[in-house]
């Protein structure tokens, strides 16, 4: 009976091994021909790995809010070129340019995000791909 439950578990770990390989996966769930521009104020900023987050409120044409996510490369690797945990904070107004999901969600993969002063941070996007 020991031996069936030690095989079972077995199966498990096997079928359960790939989920976390796939999770990961960088810019594969963005479209890399369909490119957009957003401009939105930062509702919350996540310098966390695997990816660093931007979470931002855009409007509508009707002036409705219409949340978008941002996700950038590593937080080593924005470190590298100055990023720190408090780069971005609530309130903040951003322009961001990126790939968009593949899956039509409000999703981008940035690769030019204008700050809060006008000015291009930058996103080490030319070594993320």
């Amino acid at each position: 009976m020991a031996r069936k439950w030690l095989a079972l578990a077995g199966v498990a770990a096997l079928a359960a091994w790939p989920a976390p390989l796939s999770a990961h996966h960088g810019a594969a769930a963005y479209d890399p021909d369909h490119v957009v521009t957003v401009s939105g104020t930062v509702t919350d900023f996540q310098f966390n790995n695997p990816h660093v987050l931007v979470f931002f409120e855009a409007k509508t044409d009707k002036g409705e809010a219409d949340p978008w996510q941002g996700e950038l490369t590593s937080p080593n690797r924005l470190g590298r070129v100055g990023w720190t945990k408090r780069t971005l904070k609530p309130g903040d107004s951003v322009t961001v340019t990126g790939m968009s999901a593949k899956n039509g969600k409000h999703s981008v993969w940035i690769q030019k995000i204008v700050g809060p002063d006008g000015q291009p941070l930058p996103t080490a996007s030319d070594t993320d791909r």
